[in-house]
């Protein structure tokens, strides 16, 4: 069960490791080894630099098992140089510029009767909204994540872990 409300400020772990709010994104998801897959796809997409800028960004971050469950081969295939474009465009899509807490995307799906949209760096449109005390993020395939750890505050913004990946039109 996610907890959307509770620890607003302090360190969370993730992946057997310590997130601090004091580090970006990039210095915080490499110690997390439920985020080694998204690593390596940040990595392979040239984003690094992006994502240790200001920002502020809001991340729908991805688990290894979240990439495990995309088709056979999916994962190896977006790695390969060639296809960069194509993982730059799903990465972007798990973006949202500026720092939208769980707090604030409650209140966002509140106000707009039951479903928030929020626009991705890559263009593109999440539908945010709430099952049970879960909140869901659905992709513009009709794919919900459940947001399972919320409010990993960073230097330069939130990471909300979510337990698949979402994928644009």
């Amino acid at each position: 069960m996610t907890h959307v409300m509770g620890n607003t400020g302090g360190t969370k772990m993730v992946g057997g490791a310590a997130m601090f709010p004091s580090k970006d994104i990039v210095d915080n998801a490499v110690n997390s080894k439920d985020h080694t897959t998204l690593v390596a796809a940040v990595k392979a997409a040239g984003l690094v630099d992006t994502l240790k800028s200001p920002g502020p960004f809001t991340v729908f971050a991805p688990t290894n098992n979240a990439f495990a469950m995309l088709p056979a081969g999916t994962v190896d295939t977006l790695l390969k140089p060639e296809n960069k474009g194509t993982l730059t465009q799903v990465l972007t899509y798990h973006v949202v510029p500026g720092r939208v807490d769980a707090a604030t995307l409650v209140s966002q799906i509140k106000a707009g009767g039951g479903k928030a949209t929020l626009k991705t760096a890559s263009g593109g449109t999440l539908t945010a909204s709430m099952r049970g005390n879960d909140v869901l993020i659905v992709d513009a395939k009709g794919n919900g994540a459940v947001v399972t750890i919320a409010d990993v505050y960073q230097s330069n913004g939130v990471i909300h872990v979510v337990d698949k990946v979402l994928l644009p039109g």
